[in-house]
């Protein structure tokens, strides 16, 4: 599990961090939090999704056509917002701009979407997909486990599920280019089988693009024997 400290001291610094007043990253109000109220509601409607892709879907469905053929290995999945303007900048800008301040925004606006804290609350366990070591040097933080300290401290495991094979970037990438660039490239940590066995685990990412990455890891993850499987993402791509 996170160091209890660490995970303490992390949340208390987003929650200060929260609570500065500062210029809004979309339309430069002042004083306001990073992205201010008026935004999050113009830009963060909830939207009707699938229940294990979190695509849009009409009013009335609940599982898109997709899911319904092919069952993908989530039992649920969560999205905040669509990843578009102004998503996709903020997002950039935390991922791979240096930015780890926006953990705390990112991960309230998560939280605050509908059926998202059910899904925490019933969770053992809170993984984030990890990164490998040469991901994480390069980048010098794990955004989405920040994001996961900020949503469930108490809940997260950052060591059970491992990238144990570097990929090239996925974007770019078609749906089987992806399947084949991501084999074999998430594992259980050595001796920790009996932790997944039976558990209710939510898998937790920044962006979702065909969900290939997730699927992988909650393949693993289901193959282990866990009991329920979810995803909660930030932002969903179409």
């Amino acid at each position: 599990m996170t160091n209890p400290l660490f995970a303490k001291v992390s949340t208390a610094w987003h929650r200060l961090l929260a609570g500065v007043p500062s210029q809004c990253e979309v339309c430069r109000a002042w004083p306001a939090q990073r992205i201010c109220e008026d935004c999050v509601a113009r830009f963060a409607r909830p939207r009707l999704r699938c229940r294990t892709c979190a695509l849009p879907v009409p009013v009335g469905v609940v599982q898109c056509s997709h899911c319904l053929r092919q069952p993908p290995p989530l039992d649920a999945c969560v999205a905040a917002v669509d990843y578009g303007f102004p998503w996709e900048h903020i997002l950039g800008a935390y991922k791979f701009h240096g930015d780890p301040g926006w953990a705390g925004t990112l991960g309230q606006l998560l939280r605050s979407t509908p059926w998202a804290e059910p899904v925490l609350e019933a969770a053992d366990l809170v993984l984030p997909l990890p990164l490998s070591p040469q991901r994480l040097r390069h980048r010098g933080f794990h955004q989405t486990l920040l994001l996961a300290q900020v949503l469930a401290a108490d809940k997260v495991d950052a060591k059970l599920l491992l990238r144990v094979r570097n990929t090239p970037a996925q974007s770019g990438l078609g749906r089987a280019q992806r399947l084949e660039n991501l084999q074999g490239a998430f594992a259980l940590a050595p001796g920790r089988l009996s932790d997944v066995r039976g558990r209710r685990v939510v898998l937790l990412d920044d962006v979702m693009t065909t969900g290939t990455t997730l699927h992988t890891a909650a393949t693993v993850l289901r193959e282990a024997g866990a009991e329920h499987i979810a995803a909660l993402v930030v932002a969903r791509a179409a």
